[in-house]
């Protein structure tokens, strides 16, 4: 990770200049990649190489394609592998992110005869409705079952008061984001990983915000399981598949929601009645691969591998410190803040920028082809993603941010809804 006063040296550098031609972005500046990434010359080509496989070869194509279609899952499981620090066999493409978190949640919670599962109250909502409902399903309380670790300021959430509640509750499963996503907090992926099993629990990470951005690891750290979606940062298109990793350390784990795609390829084309889940990570594969919203995921993550991972989390770096310098040196008269922390470590992606008119601010830029995002109940969230995004473009968010208030254009859309998108 570049020191701070190493970032302006690397603005100069520019180490991803190239790569960024290879994105076709939908509007002037695109600064909404934490929301939806933009699609690639080679995602679009591997989209279509996937169609012209379904044209010409038909049902033939699960076993002749090439790729072959049976084989997605646990192909691009072993090609994201390397970017999560997992082993190709702990890593597998399935289903959706909430979906997974049901069959991963489930099984651990079977696995270890549990009943507590630790959260905190800045998750995304989602996670909380699966494994509340994972609880119930086990007839457990998920008022008492579901712990949930309190914010100080309603932005971040502290490392410390983690650490205490799981030594208060010692949960039987803790399950954290990598990132939040509304303030792009980072967590301490490492620390809290220890935290968990200090107590004896197992511990599993939303990396939704951080998979394709920030170089995990996950297999060095000793983290249980992750889920993750891959139409943010791996810039796979919407409704793209998800994927999770399972350290090898759990391979025996039943899942929570066992399918016949998950079933051991040895026999699988037996067709028996009772399951026999095969021996890694691709157990937890539920239904048949969706080759359509697969197969982009192959040519993001050779723009991805092409870039490096950590090159690409460096640049982020770069371009997230002028974007935070920028709100404090020349948008704080305007009413700016910055609600998402200073320190490289301890930021994502995206920077939330507070405004008490963010609903409208974030309307009026949109208009104007500065494509942000809204999150309530006052920030714009701000994602200068460094495969398409240049130090340049976020000067010019800047300047776009300090004319829509400075202008009062804002108030034309005091009556914009609270979308969220």
């Amino acid at each position: 990770m570049p020191d701070e006063e190493d970032l302006d040296a690397r603005d100069l550098v520019d180490p991803l200049a190239e790569v960024r031609d290879r994105f076709e972005l939908p509007a002037d500046l695109y600064l909404d990649g934490n929301s939806l990434g933009p699609v690639s010359d080679a995602a679009q080509a591997s989209l279509e190489s996937a169609f012209e496989e379904w044209r010409t070869l038909g049902v033939r194509a699960w076993t002749e394609a090439d790729p072959p279609w049976f084989e997605y899952g646990t192909r691009l499981g072993a090609k994201l592998a390397p970017f999560v620090g997992a082993g190709p066999e702990e890593c597998v493409v399935t289903g959706g992110t909430t979906v997974n978190i049901h069959s991963l949640i489930g099984a651990f919670l079977d696995a270890t005869d549990g009943n507590t599962v630790l959260v905190d109250e800045l998750d995304f909502p989602t996670d909380h409705y699966a494994i509340r409902a994972q609880l119930r399903a086990r007839g457990h309380d998920p008022e008492k079952g579901l712990v949930s670790v309190e914010s100080r300021d309603g932005r971040t959430i502290h490392h410390e008061d983690l650490i205490a509640q799981m030594e208060d509750h010692r949960p039987d499963v803790v399950f954290l984001p990598s990132v939040l996503y509304r303030s792009g907090q980072r967590l301490d992926v490492e620390r809290l990983t220890r935290a968990a099993h200090d107590v004896g629990a197992v511990i599993g990470f939303d990396l939704a915000h951080s998979v394709g951005l920030i170089p995990h690891e996950l297999g060095a750290h000793g983290v249980d399981f992750a889920v993750w979606c891959s139409y943010k940062y791996l810039n796979a298109g919407p409704g793209a598949i998800a994927g999770l990793y399972l350290n090898d350390d759990h391979f025996d784990l039943s899942p929570g929601l066992p399918g016949w795609w998950g079933n051991d390829d040895a026999t699988q084309f037996e067709l028996n009645p009772h399951y026999e889940p095969a021996p890694d990570a691709s157990r937890f594969e539920i239904s048949t691969v969706p080759v359509f919203s697969a197969a982009p995921l192959f040519g993001s993550l050779d723009v991805l591998d092409e870039a490096g991972i950590h090159a690409v989390h460096d640049q982020s770096q770069v371009l997230t410190a002028r974007l935070i310098q920028g709100v404090d040196d020349e948008l704080a008269e305007y009413g700016y803040a910055v609600g998402t922390p200073r320190a490289p470590g301890e930021r994502g992606g995206h920077v939330a920028i507070e405004h008490d008119a963010a609903a409208a601010i974030s309307a009026a830029l949109r208009d104007q082809g500065v494509i942000v995002d809204y999150r309530p109940p006052n920030v714009v969230r701000v994602c200068p993603a460094p495969l398409y995004t240049s130090v340049d473009d976020v000067e010019a968010a800047i300047d776009a941010l300090r004319e829509v208030v400075a202008t009062g254009r804002y108030t034309q859309y005091r009556d914009a809804d609270d979308t969220v998108t």
